[in-house]
């Protein structure tokens, strides 16, 4: 068969197409049995030469047919479904054949199926066989433009390629990669212009960044950067005419998709260095001059937020600055202006048929941005408001305002949505206490609210995001008002005039909270139980009331019983939010749950 599929090479690709689709019918299926028989290698302890020497001969015909499908007549075939399906096989082979016999280990245990490769083929080693499925990856990269399930599987077995440290320094050895590192433009990859595959061009530079940031050469990273370099200076000289082009939308589209590749493949101090020292100053006024003339199509704007997204997260204490570096105070006031951008446009545009891609998509990227800033940890917020610059002021009042603009049923209902806005109350409640108290009454008890609707949330994380921030609002209370004097501070006579204005608040949350630890199967019962103990120090009566309430509920001859469980719930707890204090609570509540639940 391999044989009959190296003459129809020969041919011209009209002669015989039914047989030709019929012959890679069967050549695919072939492929994915040798693909099956050397995974189950995987399940197998026991290295077997004779197994090596049969897995080297399948493979080695395998190795074959690569050098066959891409020659002649073939390489006019790429359009062809049969032919798409076929090389779908070779990769899945690929996939298979390098989780058993490429790397340190697998070289040296597998003496006797590379010895068998070089008797038929002249494959020595896995550098070798490295070097000949890296030229099937820069084929089909170059080669197919209209199909983007086989782009996306070759960019998948290229990027689990570089994953793995020693097959990385491998790759940087053979040519063709370090070919693609300097030359990854669509003239040489077709693929990145249409855009079908644009989501796949995060995969290509994600893999490309990872490869890039394994060798400590930022002259190697500017160089590797060029073509990049070449479409921000083509889109910063555009004229604002001609900036709400198609072609400079599909550009815009394109490169924040490249972008947020690198900046994912940047896991370090050094190589984040490298990037940010790229991006800024010179080139992120792009990003707020995409914003203002493109808010109101999603295709510009959600690449473009998550690229951003994924810049200021601070992974693996990435984003490390040196005490006298202004770069996280500087990088801020970027995200800052880019929030207030795209919120005071997003807000401004008619209501959409499709409000979750049109409006609550943006929204929430958003959100997630000014959440990971906030929660960073590279800025020192107290300089925005010592030094009179309204970056915090600004970002944190259009976040606000989208938050507020969107109905709690909305955000209840799409799940990404709820988890953005709850994040954000989360960090807000917790580090910047005193933004939310210093709001008017009716929008502090709104966000009150909506965080008792996330305590029921069946999502565990929102769940517990909603009780940390009820919890930094009981705490700010209790250390305010309860437990300090008359209080003076603004923000204390705010939180006061709140719970006066609404006395019903924090009492029913704390009775929320207590259903849902007596009466659900909770699976954080730890996060619910600190601001258990804050709501009930801010005034124990509230406490008394609803023990009362929920002994009444239950049978006249249970009642007893379970008011000595709520006596041993308080049992050696004092009037302090210490962490000692808390976890005996939380030790308490365990016990009053099993007690009561067995009842």
């Amino acid at each position: 068969m391999l044989q009959a599929y190296t003459e129809a090479a020969k041919l011209t690709p009209s002669v015989n197409s039914e047989e030709l689709n019929v012959m890679d019918g069967q050549l695919t299926w072939i492929v994915h049995i040798v693909g099956a028989i050397i995974k189950g290698r995987q399940s197998s302890s026991n290295s077997s030469e004779p197994q090596e020497i049969i897995d080297g001969e399948l493979a080695a015909r395998i190795f074959q047919l690569i050098q066959v499908s891409d020659t002649g007549s073939h390489v006019q075939r790429y359009l062809q479904r049969s032919k798409q399906r076929l090389d779908l096989a070779i990769l899945s082979f690929f996939q298979n054949f390098r989780k058993i016999y490429v790397g340190d280990q697998a070289m040296h245990s597998s003496k006797q199926l590379y010895a068998r490769l070089s008797e038929l083929l002249g494959l020595q080693d896995h550098l070798m066989v490295l070097n000949v499925i890296v030229g099937k990856i820069a084929t089909n990269l170059k080669s197919y433009t209209q199909s983007s399930d086989v782009i996306e599987q070759t960019l998948n077995l290229f990027q689990e390629l570089a994953a793995g440290y020693m097959s990385g320094k491998l790759l940087l050895k053979l040519d063709a990669v370090n070919y693609i590192l300097g030359h990854h433009t669509r003239e040489h990859f077709p693929f990145l212009d249409d855009f079908s595959c644009s989501r796949n061009r995060t995969t290509f530079y994600f893999t490309l960044g990872r490869l890039l940031f394994m060798e400590d050469s930022p002259v190697k990273f500017k160089s590797s950067m060029e073509p990049l370099q070449q479409v921000l200076l083509s889109l910063e000289s555009t004229p604002e005419g001609a900036f709400r082009s198609d072609g400079v939308k599909f550009a815009l589209i394109g490169l924040m998709r490249d972008l947020r590749g690198l900046a994912t493949a940047t896991n370090i101090r050094r190589t984040y260095s490298l990037l940010l020292d790229w991006l800024y100053p010179a080139h992120m006024p792009l990003l707020l001059r995409a914003i203002g003339h493109w808010a109101d199509a999603p295709e510009v704007t959600t690449p473009l937020l998550k690229f951003v997204a994924e810049f200021v997260l601070n992974k693996s204490q990435r984003l490390t600055f040196d005490c006298s570096s202004p770069n996280g105070i500087l990088l801020f006031r970027e995200v800052s202006k880019l929030t207030v951008a795209y919120g005071t446009r997003i807000l401004t545009l008619p209501t959409p048929s499709d409000l979750y891609s049109y409006k609550y998509k943006g929204i929430w990227i958003a959100l997630t941005i000014l959440t990971r800033a906030l929660a960073g940890n590279y800025v020192n917020f107290s300089v925005f408001e010592l030094y009179g610059d309204p970056a915090l002021a600004d970002a944190l009042d259009i976040a606000l305002k989208m938050s507020l603009a969107i109905p709690l049923v909305d955000i209840m209902a799409f799940r990404k949505l709820a988890r953005a806005y709850f994040a954000l109350l989360e960090v807000l409640c917790h580090n910047h206490t005193t933004v939310i108290v210093n709001l008017e009454t009716s929008t502090f008890a709104h966000i009150v609210s909506s965080l008792e609707s996330g305590l029921k949330c069946l999502d565990v994380g929102i769940s517990s995001q909603c009780a940390s921030a009820v919890d930094s609002l009981a705490v700010f209370y209790f250390n305010n008002i309860t437990a300090g004097e008359a209080p003076t501070s603004p923000s204390a006579i705010n939180m006061g005039r709140h719970i006066a204005d609404c006395p019903n608040l924090f009492p029913e949350i704390l009775k929320t909270l207590f259903e849902i630890v007596l009466f659900e199967d909770c699976a954080n019962q730890w996060s619910l139980s600190r601001p258990m103990l804050s709501l009930i120090l801010i005034n124990e009566q509230i406490f008394n009331d609803l023990k009362a309430q929920i002994l009444t509920s239950q049978a006249p001859d249970q009642q007893q019983q379970l008011a000595g469980c709520f006596d041993k719930l308080m049992s050696n707890i004092s009037r302090t939010l210490e962490l000692k204090n808390r976890d005996k609570f939380t030790q308490n509540l365990t016990i009053f749950r099993q007690d009561f639940r067995t009842k």
